[in-house]
């Protein structure tokens, strides 16, 4: 008797089919508090707002606000509120956002009920971070631009004289721009021939492009550049989808690693943010996800393109651990500014 009237008191809440771990009590206090502020490094249109409208739908009365940054402008303002006594943000979003936060005590232990059967890799045991999406990074290319043999199948293509001054990427500081490949093929090739790739695809002269990975993404459907290097495959599928002259390339193995959410310490709408986390981490949340053809963290939800994970794609990843980020990004970094800038 008790639980079905627990259950119809939360249907009187929130509806009849809440994110798994939102219970009443925290929905209530969610709902009194009125609004969440989401620090993302998501693209807006694709899929910020849709899971701002998701979550405003399934709860009403909630508000998201969000806005989109970079995962160092995320980090610095949050910082600079800290520091001013002023903290506007609940919730935040990015590859590496995490550590430099957590290194400050800015980052909230909440182990998120409806995460709990994320493999270990995608969530923190502490509850410091949980992976929303995870990323696939690889070259695209424009599709009336590049053809048939032209297409690069191997790191090696990228050789080719033929796309010196031909190829760009973003100036991306973190593991999703030219470190995460610098990673990639130190760990493929060794240190000595790593180093010795790597040098030879500096002498072509890649562009750098101070933008997000999908303003180089949107030069090469532009036709400014038939190459892009570093792009997000699941990207390339959403323009393709839209009908823009592009594709992905299968450079194997893809640098790999996830897009983690985390809760603000001291956040000024504490309960919201804990009931976002939950619905967004959820099954529900993560449908979401993949509705937007972004590539669901949650191992029982797929993708809605199933080929643009490993699995059903067919091609190889490497995964770049959080603990492999911290030991090694500052080391891919150095030698990015040092060979190609």
């Amino acid at each position: 008797m008790k639980r079905i009237l627990v259950a119809l008191l939360a249907m009187a809440i929130g509806g009849p089919a809440q994110a798994a771990g939102a219970d009443a009590a925290l929905i209530e206090a969610a709902r009194k508090e009125g609004q969440v502020v989401w620090y993302s490094t998501l693209i807006v249109n694709q899929i910020t707002r849709p899971l701002a409208l998701a979550f405003e739908k399934k709860y009403p009365g909630i508000k998201v606000q969000y806005s989109r940054a970079t995962s160092t402008d995320v980090a610095l303002k949050i910082t600079g509120e800290a520091r001013a006594g002023r903290i506007q943000a609940d919730i935040f979003d990015g590859s590496n956002t995490v550590f430099p936060l957590g290194d400050a005590d800015l980052v909230e232990s909440y182990p998120v009920e409806s995460a709990k059967g994320y493999p270990p890799e995608l969530r923190d045991a502490n509850g410091t971070w949980t992976a929303l999406n995870v990323y696939f990074m690889t070259a695209g290319y424009n599709t009336d631009l590049v053809k048939g043999a032209d297409i690069p199948k191997s790191f090696d293509d990228l050789l080719n004289p033929k796309w010196a001054g031909k190829m760009a990427w973003t100036t991306d500081p973190t593991v999703n721009g030219p470190p995460g490949f610098i990673q990639n093929i130190l760990a493929l090739k060794g240190e000595a021939v790593g180093m010795a790739y790597l040098k030879a695809l500096a002498a072509q002269k890649v562009v750098n492009i101070p933008a997000a990975q999908r303003v180089v993404l949107d030069k090469v459907i532009a036709g400014e550049f038939p190459i892009g290097l570093m792009i997000f495959n699941h990207h390339a599928a959403i323009s393709a989808e839209q009908g823009a002259p592009v594709a992905w390339a299968r450079l194997e193995p893809f640098p790999s690693n996830a897009n983690m959410i985390s809760m603000v310490k001291g956040a000024p709408h504490p309960n919201a943010a804990k009931l976002f986390l939950e619905f967004v981490l959820s099954v529900e949340g993560q449908e979401e996800v993949a509705r937007d053809l972004y590539l669901p963290a949650h191992p029982t939800v797929r993708a809605k393109v199933a080929e643009l994970k490993p699995d059903a794609g067919g091609f190889k990843a490497r995964t770049v651990t959080p603990d492999m980020l911290r030991a090694g990004e500052k080391g891919w970094t150095a030698i990015y500014q040092d060979q190609f800038r």
